[in-house]
């Protein structure tokens, strides 16, 4: 079941006139969704103090807008990770097999955020009680996944996932995986700030997705 490539390659056509008169008034360049910056200014912060965390939730566009809204995120970029294949290309991960799951590699001021707050953030962006799925995306190349880079993160990653069982939310067990990073290799070009570059297509797959629907189920709100 790989509904993705029905919603991420329909022709703009098929969308209905109500809704792309929504978007286009939504995602016009100059409206508030648009003037989001993809990155904050690192300023004087050299790369090896930055702060780096990797999540999964799906498709690596929705995660990657939901991340770049954030204080003290500087970038994002969409990729795959934890498969056996070097160098996937997104037609081998899309289909299955290789055992990568698309993610999103976040670059932080540690000034400004930190691993906590990013993890406290992640949550309301997915579904955590889907496994091997996001949405309308199936497979295990859209499970949910959080992938630590120290023991500390690890610690964290844990404390965060248990503290989230333990409010009560949810009666199902959470399943987003906690995972040790492997090598994160990054997508495609085109896929890269794909809500800011296809601004229309991308709020139209959102949508036909139902992932602000399942997530106003599950939070109360949408990012």
């Amino acid at each position: 079941m790989r509904p993705i490539h029905d919603l991420r390659g329909a022709p703009l056509a098929l969308a209905a006139a109500a809704l792309a008169a929504v978007l286009l008034s939504a995602c016009k360049p100059g409206s508030p969704q648009m003037q989001q910056a993809h990155a904050s200014p690192a300023g004087d912060l050299a790369p090896e103090e930055q702060g780096v965390a990797i999540f999964a939730g799906g498709c690596f566009w929705c995660t990657e807008a939901d991340f770049d809204k954030l204080p003290g995120v500087l970038s994002t970029t969409s990729g795959y990770i934890g498969g056996h294949l070097a160098n996937p290309s997104y037609q081998q991960v899309s289909a299955g097999g290789t055992g990568h799951t698309e993610a999103v590699r976040v670059r932080y001021d540690p000034r400004q955020t930190s691993y906590a707050e990013l993890l406290e953030a992640f949550w309301p962006t997915i579904d955590p009680l889907t496994a091997n799925a996001q949405f309308c995306d199936h497979g295990s190349q859209y499970r949910s996944a959080i992938f630590y880079a120290s023991a500390e993160e690890q610690a964290l990653a844990e404390a965060s996932k248990a503290a989230l069982q333990a409010s009560g939310r949810f009666d199902q067990p959470i399943v987003t995986e906690l995972l040790p990073v492997t090598t994160f290799y990054p997508a495609e070009a085109y896929h890269q700030d794909y809500y800011q570059k296809n601004p229309l297509r991308y709020t139209y797959y959102r949508h036909g997705c139902g992932r602000d629907a399942r997530l106003q189920q599950l939070w109360g709100k949408h990012p």
